[in-house]
């Protein structure tokens, strides 16, 4: 009986997941940090910068893997956490190198997808809030890609 029970719950929490509208969050080794820069100019004085652009997966080869490996961290040895395919759209905050820190999500695509990954409430935090650098936690998934096969299409 106790199995049961279990088993209904594990149900009913899956369930509830899923209507909650976010995706199993896959976690980096090394986290994406959402850097805040800030630019001077002489009629604003510093404001901040945007710390993230707009990225979509381009050229990889259909006759080889036809994937772009997500990395739990920027570097080869890290374990490849997710693929990504052609004409993925995915958020850049981060760089180490030739590695790209990313955020996606497998089901928003454009703007829509700052809102629904929170990106956009992390960058656009109120004046006189704490601008500090953050390592972005959710709801959606984050990990690292070769430039090579990111091309920015937006600030």
């Amino acid at each position: 009986m106790k199995s049961a029970t279990i088993l209904t719950i594990g149900v009913i929490f899956c369930v509830a997941t899923a209507a909650g509208g976010r995706e199993a969050g896959i976690r980096p080794q090394v986290p994406v940090i959402i850097e805040h820069t800030w630019a001077h100019s002489p009629e604003w004085g510093y404001e901040p910068m945007p710390p993230c652009a707009n990225g979509v997966v381009h050229n990889l080869d259909p006759k080889g893997d036809g994937f772009l490996a997500v990395k739990a961290g920027p570097g080869l040895h890290y374990e490849r956490i997710d693929k990504l395919f052609n004409g993925k759209q995915v958020i850049m905050c981060d760089q180490k190198g030739v590695w790209h820190g990313i955020v996606y999500t497998k089901t928003r695509q454009g703007y829509a997808m700052w809102r629904y990954c929170n990106v956009d409430e992390m960058v656009n935090r109120p004046k006189g809030a704490n601008k500090k650098d953050l390592p972005y936690t959710g709801p959606c998934r984050s990990g690292w890609a070769h430039q090579r096969w990111i091309k920015q299409i937006s600030r």
